[in-house]
């Protein structure tokens, strides 16, 4: 299967990681993945560029020879910074893809498939993680819906009527400096070791210390309690009608949730639904089909 010009309801989306590509075929009429199209490609991101692209091609063949039909564009959710519109990366000092950094990717992947440039698009991750649980997921019952991503980084976006848009809370002042310090994988590791002088791998292996060690709960604590009064201030200005909470920390939610749903009522919370899905349907949803065309709905 190869990708056509021809308009069609399939298109190849791709949520680009720091050690993997996951990619698959979204049919944007039904806002579904095809099961069988999904794949998962491991990248070493300190590679080359022509490793970093040979890695991405052997997902993006994959998905397109398990595809029902013709695909006419291709969706990307990639990590920041990036330029969205123009599709070059800009990733550098982050231990990642700096091979890649100065690169049109646009032109780059639009020249692999013999695509017009603006059937490639770009979306930040965390946004299309956000717009993916907005129109298929917990979202999909709201429409003004404030979205975060809680994991390696602190994402977040506001959607109002299905359009969504990044809102980079994470780069905002919070305490002695910023929210992505606060609301990251890396703040749970560094204040358990100032607790306790000890090291851990990440969040799921202080969940099940917070079973029986005070000192993990009260960093959940903590956490709960830091989230809240950030969020406090922030969703005020968008008035949404409910908080969607996606990323790997939430899947510790029962141990800061109860906190949020108490002190942020009447805004609904909501956990995410779709998982690794949320961003495959949140880049592909940048084309969107209306009386059989598609159109572009890209909001960067």
């Amino acid at each position: 299967m190869q990708i056509n010009k021809a308009l069609s309801t399939y298109i190849l989306t791709t949520d680009i990681g720091g050690t993997h590509i996951t990619s698959a075929i979204c049919n944007l009429e039904l806002k579904t993945i095809i099961p069988e199209s999904l794949t998962r490609v491991e990248v070493f991101s300190k590679g080359t560029a022509d490793h970093i692209f040979n890695a991405w091609n052997t997902a993006f063949q994959y998905s397109l020879a398990n595809s029902p039909g013709t695909v006419s564009g291709v969706g990307v959710a990639m990590p920041g910074p990036f330029d969205y519109e123009n599709g070059i990366s800009y990733i550098k000092g982050l231990d990642k893809y700096e091979s890649i950094y100065g690169l049109n990717i646009k032109s780059q992947l639009a020249g692999s498939f013999n695509l017009n440039p603006s059937n490639i698009r770009f979306r930040n991750d965390a946004e299309s993680a956000i717009a993916g649980e907005i129109i298929a997921g917990a979202g999909r019952k709201y429409n003004d819906v404030v979205g975060i991503t809680l994991g390696t980084g602190f994402g977040s976006a506001f959607s109002k009527h299905k359009i969504t848009k990044d809102i980079n809370w994470g780069s905002d002042n919070y305490k002695n400096s910023i929210a992505d310090d606060y609301f990251s994988t890396r703040w749970f590791l560094k204040r358990y070791h100032e607790l306790t002088g000890r090291f851990i791998a990440g969040v799921k292996e202080l969940v099940i210390l917070a079973e029986s060690d005070g000192n993990a709960i009260k960093v959940f604590n903590e956490f709960a309690i830091d989230l809240n009064t950030f969020l406090k201030q922030k969703l005020p200005v968008f008035s949404p009608q409910a908080l969607v909470i996606c990323g790997n920390i939430a899947k510790a939610n029962h141990l800061f949730l109860p906190y949020l749903e108490e002190n942020l009522d009447p805004i609904k919370v909501e956990l995410g639904q779709l998982g690794e899905h949320a961003s495959l349907l949140g880049a592909a949803s940048l084309f969107e089909i209306t009386s059989g065309v598609v159109i572009n709905t890209s909001v960067n």
